[in-house]
C-alpha cells in the first residue's frame, strides 16, 4: 500500500479530530501539540514507520524559526495596551525578573551538578529559559478585546522572551568560543549582543511594518487588491521585517514582534490586524501539526534514556 497515502489518511483523520473535538481537549490538562507528538512517534521509526522523513538539521532550524515568527507576529497583534510601565508591570517581572533567575538557577545546575563549564552551562540556560509562544498559545490572549491580565503577562512575555534570551545565548556561545578571558569579547558583547541588537531589533520592527503598510494603504487608496490575498501582507511584513533586522545584526525576533504591535496599530481599518491575526493563527496551527509530527518521529528513545537523569534534574529544577 502506497505509505504517501496512508501518511495523508493519518494526517486528515489527525486534523479532523483535533478540530471537531477541540471543545473536549481543551477542558483537558493537555495541549493539542503533545497529541500532535504521540501521533507523531506512533508514525514514526518506534510505530508504524509511516513518517520517513529525514529532514537535515539546517531544515528544522528554518521550519521550526518560520513557525515562531508567524507565532510573535500573532502576539504582537494582540497586544491591546499602550507603552506605560503601568500597563506591562507583570511582563517586566516575568522578562526582567523571572528569566534571568531561571537562566542564572539552570546554569547552577549545570555547573554544579553536571558537571559543565559556565558558558555551555549559560548557553543552556538561555535557550532553555524562554517560554514556547507556539505551545503556550492556548492561554495566550484570545483576541484584541482580551484584557486578562494573566493572559496578557504570558502573550507578552511570550513575544518577548525569545528575542531577550538571546543575548545570554550568545553570551554562552563567546565563552565557549573564545574562552573564560572576559577581556577578549565582553565589551563587544555588551555593545553589540545586549545594546545594539535589541536597539535595532526595536527600531527596524517599527520602520519596516510602517513602511510596509503606509505602502499598502497608498496602493490600495489606488488599486484595491485581491480581497482573497491582501492579508498575505502580514506574510511580508514577517520576512521582510525579519530578514532586514538580521542583515544588520539586529534581534529579528524582536523585530517581528514589534512589527505585530505596529500593524496593531497603524491601520486606521481595525478589520485590517483583526484580518491579518486570523490568517497568522491558522498559519501558526497548520505549521504546529506538520512541525511537531515530523520532530515526533524523529525522537530516539536511546538517546533520551542516555540523558533521563540529567533532564529530570534541569526538569524538577525548573518545576522548583
Amino acid at each position: 500500500m502506497d505509505v504517501y497515502l496512508i501518511n495523508v489518511l493519518v494526517i486528515g483523520l489527525l486534523l479532523l479530530i483535533v478540530t471537531l473535538g477541540s471543545g473536549l481537549i481543551e477542558r483537558l490538562p493537555i495541549s493539542f501539540a503533545l497529541i500532535y507528538l504521540i501521533v507523531g512517534i506512533f508514525m514514526g521509526s518506534y510505530g508504524f514507520n509511516l513518517i520517513q522523513i529525514r529532514p537535515d538539521a539546517v531544515f528544522l532550524q528554518r521550519l521550526t524559526e518560520f513557525v515562531v515568527l508567524v507565532s510573535l507576529f500573532s502576539c504582537g497583534l494582540k497586544m491591546n495596551r499602550k507603552l506605560r510601565s503601568g500597563g506591562w508591570r507583570s511582563t517586566v517581572r516575568l522578562i526582567g525578573f523571572l528569566m534571568p533567575i531561571s537562566i542564572f538557577a539552570i546554569a547552577a545546575i549545570g555547573h554544579w551538578f553536571l558537571e559543565m563549564e559556565w558558558g555551555p552551562a549559560i548557553l543552556l540556560g538561555g535557550i532553555l529559559a524562554p517560554t514556547d509562544p507556539v505551545l503556550a498559545s492556548e492561554v495566550q490572549l484570545a483576541h484584541t478585546e482580551d484584557q486578562d491580565e494573566l493572559r496578557f503577562g504570558l502573550t507578552s512575555e511570550g513575544g518577548l522572551n525569545d528575542a531577550l534570551a538571546f543575548p545570554f545565548v550568545y553570551f554562552g556561545i563567546h565563552w565557549l568560543e573564545k574562552g573564560s578571558n572576559w577581556d577578549s569579547w565582553f565589551q563587544e558583547w555588551v555593545a553589540v549582543d545586549l545594546l545594539w541588537a535589541i536597539a535595532a531589533g526595536m527600531v527596524m520592527g517599527v520602520v519596516v511594518a510602517k513602511v510596509i503598510i503606509w505602502v499598502d494603504v497608498k496602493i490600495q487608496n489606488y488599486s484595491p487588491v485581491d480581497e482573497a490575498m491582501e492579508d498575505f501582507v502580514a506574510i511580508g511584513i514577517i520576512l521582510l521585517t525579519y530578514s532586514l533586522t538580521e542583515f544588520v545584526n539586529g534581534y529579528g525576533f524582536l523585530a517581528v514582534f514589534v512589527a505585530g504591535m505596529v500593524a496593531h496599530r497603524t491601520y486606521d481599518n481595525p478589520e485590517k490586524p483583526h484580518n491579518q491575526l486570523e490568517l497568522t493563527e491558522r498559519i501558526e496551527k497548520l505549521l504546529e501539526v506538520a512541525t511537531i509530527l515530523i520532530l515526533g518521529s524523529l525522537l530516539r528513545w536511546e538517546r533520551i534514556w542516555d540523558y533521563a537523569e540529567q533532564a529530570f534534574l534541569v526538569g524538577g529544577g525548573y518545576f522548583l
